[in-house]
Parts: structure tokens; sequence; C-alpha cells
């Protein structure tokens, strides 16, 4: 049990989506905890029917809905960030799950203090991931409420157990028993899991698909796409300028339509259990494919060496929900520092879920044709790299001389020693150039 038995709960602001576990937490809150429920809601691009989320969380009892609307805030505070840091979890998952929590949490807490909560809730489970992402969120904005977590606490064991529960008290929710996929969508992904996909030998059904097509089905012909960026961030699609909600709703159309983005994976979760899972990230794959793609002519070799360097830890302490943490924070202000020249477009073509950069310009490119050519040019001194290689290669050169003496230095030791052994001399052996000390002791 987690319950916090020692002090009252009142009011608590409950993490609302009006799924099956958030849908049936409102009673259950009620019914165990005799506070009041206030729903927050955030939208995050799940392309829901918000009213509706609104009318049933106020017709199974909570108190008050709040709706926030925090889908640009989403993508250029967590999305585009990661995006800049190059981000994948285990080298697959682009994070489209995990770096929607923190906003999420955020917002919840926002509504707790709009509406003098004493605690929030959420509906993840104990075998998941984002009940550490919501809870040390809370931890870092808000440690004075007290954090409810009913998969923690109640008697429900199942999804199963979740809709009789909500069966018996005539409380509407979405799916079925026998449709039993955990589905989280926002902007930057679709993801899928439960059901068949717990068993990792099955394949994945065809219709959890929502963003892409089969890339069987997609069509013959490639497409290509041009990303502009300006500082790392992109700004704009095929020559668009567009706001960041409708850069990634287009380019997530455009490239889903080619399937573009669909992987289907099994990852160690945080709490050390193996989980699989199926998802779409059309736009942010094409996206980290085109930011790499620029940086390669915009970033310097030591910085774009010690960006690929974080790059995995970034994944981790976003899929860890450390987003908040100072080492976060500290690798955004060396990234910006890092694509303060990382502006300029970049062309992506498009094919059967492939999706590969075939040019790309920038006028802050550290690329030089007249340096890079094997035609004659008026820059380059060729004579001059004599030199150059061999002070480069004078610490293995001084190496391989250190060693090669050394073996000299072996094998005249082993020289003197087997003259001594055929004249049967009974002097102790020793190294030429090297006295050892005689005595009775």
């Amino acid at each position: 049990m987690d319950r916090n038995t020692t002090k009252k709960v009142n009011r608590v602001a409950l993490a609302y989506s009006g799924g099956l576990d958030t849908s049936v937490m409102v009673t259950w809150l009620k019914e165990n905890y005799d506070c009041e429920v206030v729903a927050a809601v955030v939208d995050v691009g799940q392309r829901e029917d918000f009213d509706a989320i609104r009318e049933k969380a106020l017709a199974t009892g909570a108190i008050a809905c709040r709706v926030v609307d925090l889908r640009d805030r989403f993508l250029t505070e967590c999305a585009f960030p990661a995006l800049k840091a190059g981000a994948v979890y285990e080298g697959r998952y682009l994070l489209g799950t995990s770096l929607a929590r923190p906003v999420i949490a955020a917002a919840q807490v926002e509504v707790a203090r709009e509406f003098e909560c004493d605690a929030v809730a959420h509906g993840c489970t104990g075998k998941g991931n984002d009940q550490v992402r919501f809870e040390l969120a809370y931890q870092a904005l808000a440690p004075d409420l007290t954090v409810i977590a009913p998969w923690r606490e109640w008697e429900i064991t199942s999804r199963e157990d979740a809709f009789a529960y909500a069966a018996e008290r005539d409380i509407p929710v979405p799916g079925s028993p026998r449709k039993l996929y955990s589905i989280d969508r926002n902007l930057w992904h679709t993801s899928f899991e439960g059901g068949i996909l717990e068993n990792p030998t099955a394949a994945t059904p065809d219709e959890l698909r929502e963003l892409t097509v089969d890339p069987a089905e997609a069509p013959d012909t490639p497409e290509d796409v041009t990303i502009s960026f300006e500082r790392g961030v992109p700004v704009a699609l095929d020559g668009d300028a567009l706001d960041p909600v409708a850069l990634i709703q287009r380019l997530n159309a455009t490239a889903g339509a080619h399937g573009v983005g669909r992987v289907d994976l099994v990852e160690n979760r945080l709490v050390g259990m193996k989980s699989r899972g199926v998802y779409e990230t059309p736009a942010g794959t094409v996206l980290l494919a085109a930011l790499a793609d620029l940086e390669a002519l915009t970033l310097d070799r030591d910085t774009a060496g010690f960006k690929r360097g974080i790059a995995d830890r970034y994944g981790e302490l976003v899929y860890q929900g450390l987003w908040f943490s100072p080492l976060r924070a500290a690798f955004d202000a060396f990234l910006d520092e890092a694509h303060a020249m990382s502006t300029g477009d970049v062309t992506v073509r498009l094919f059967k879920g492939s999706a590969m950069p075939v040019a790309r310009a920038s006028r802050f490119s550290l690329y030089r044709e007249n340096l890079a050519t094997f035609e004659e040019d008026s820059v380059y001194d060729q004579a001059d790299a004599g030199g150059f290689v061999r002070l480069w290669g004078l610490p293995s050169s001084l190496a391989a001389r250190v060693r090669a003496r050394a073996a000299d230095d072996g094998r005249d030791w082993a020289a003197t020693a087997s003259v001594e052994t055929v004249r049967g001399s009974s002097k102790p052996m020793q190294r030429p150039g090297r006295t050892v000390a005689s005595g009775s002791g």
C-alpha cells in the first residue's frame, strides 16, 4: 500500500486522459480517499474529442475538468531539444511517450495549484516507466503535494479487472476486454503495447497502425521533402514557413504515407524488465536524419564527436524520467551553443519506409569544395601533407621504436642466459647492464 494514511487528502488533481485507467480512477479516488477530484487533461496532439472527455470526467464525478493545449510547448520545450541531442533510446526508440510526460506533469501541477489541491494522482502502473517520469516531475516541481498512484494500491490487477470495475459502476470506458491494447498518442508518435504484443514471437497485427502505411503498400515512386532548420530547430517544410505544430502534422502525413518511422522493438524498462512496443514516429524519423546530415556540414569534428558522445546519455535521462535533472539542462546549454550555426536546408528522399538525405546546404557550411576536390586546386599544397603525416604519426613512431628496443634487449638477455647455461656457470643470471648483488643472505 502506497497510501499516506496519516495525511487527509481533500482535493486531488488527476492526470486524466479518458482512457480505461483514468476513467475508473475518478470514482475510485472518491470512494477510497473521500476527496474531490479535478481532472487535468493536457493536449499534446493525441487528436481526441476534448469536449467529450470533459463531459465524461464531469459525468463520472470530477468537480472540474481543465483542458490545456500544450502542443506547441511539447514540441519546442521537449521534442525539439531531444532532436538536437540526437537522443534515441537503445538505438531505436525516439522517446515519444517519454518526452510528453514532463510537460503533462508540469501542467497537472499548475492545475493542482489553480484549484488548491493537496494531492496529485496518475494512472501509471507499478510495472511501467511512466510512474517514475510523473513522480520525479512532481518531486522537482511540487514536492509538497501528496502523490497517489492507484495502480500501486487498489485490488485491480489487470485490464480485465478494470473493465469489470467500470461495468459494476456504469462507468463508460473505451475498448473492450477482448482488445487489450494500450495506445499512447501525441504529435511526436503513436505507441502500442499490450495484448498480442506481449508475445514477442507474434507479428504486429495490421490494425495497429495510425500514422504509417505498410512500406510494402507505400508508393512505388519516391518523394523528396526539404526541411529548413534554424539553429538546429525545424522551421519550414518545402519552403513553407510553418509553426511547430503544423510542421510536424504535415510531415507526419507525408512521411507516414511512405511507411517511414515504424519500429517494432523489445526494450529494457527502467524498472528492470523487458517490454515490447510498436512505435510510429514518421516526422521525428525524417527530422533526425535531416539534422544529422546538416550537422555534418556545420559542426567541427570535435564538437560533432562530443555531441555523439552525449546522445545516448541524453536519451537515457529522458527515458528514465530525469528530464528536470541538472545534467539534462547542462546538455541543453551545450547543444544550443553547438547548433549556433546549424542553419540550412536538407532534402530527404522518402521511399518504402526509408528516409535518406540526398542534398544539403548551409551558409555556415564548413565544407569547401576547393579544399575537398581531387582535381587541381590553388589552395591546398599537397607537399605539406608529408610533414603533417610525420608529425601526426610521431607518437606511434616513438612507441614502435621503444617496443623494438625492448624486444632487442630481451633477445640479448636470452642469448646471454643460454651461453652461461651451456658453460655450466654457477653465476646468477642477469640482464646486460645490470649488477646482481651477491651475499650469503
